[in-house]
């Protein structure tokens, strides 16, 4: 009931007896199978105080998918890393690698 209210829209209170509520439909992108994902791999440091980290762009689907992704990719790699906004950030220099790996997975990557 309390996460019920919280995704309510446009109203607080109303008079009403016959009013309904609008809610927030959570709509979440539906995953494309990995053959039709296209994935760019790119090595970054700026903004990162001169690490160097692995960036995995261009996932479409949901979040829970990115971030099974990104635990294979951790996993693989043995490093550590994070997912989100459509984003998968690996540490280290890892493109040959993580290519790889999406490569057997069935990604398109480039």
């Amino acid at each position: 009931m309390k996460n019920e209210k919280k995704n309510r829209i446009n109203v607080v209170y109303s008079t009403n007896p016959d009013f309904q509520y609008e809610y927030t439909a959570e709509n979440e992108a539906e995953t494309l199978v990995p053959e039709k994902q296209n994935l760019r791999v790119l090595i970054d440091s700026k903004q990162r105080k001169g690490k160097t980290v692995t960036l995995i762009q261009g996932f479409i689907g949901a979040e829970d998918d990115l971030k099974a992704l990104a635990k294979l990719l951790k996993s693989k790699c043995g490093v550590g890393g994070s997912a989100k906004d459509g984003e998968i950030v690996i540490q280290g220099e890892m493109k040959e690698k993580v290519l790889n790996i999406l490569r057997e997975a069935g990604y398109r990557a480039k």
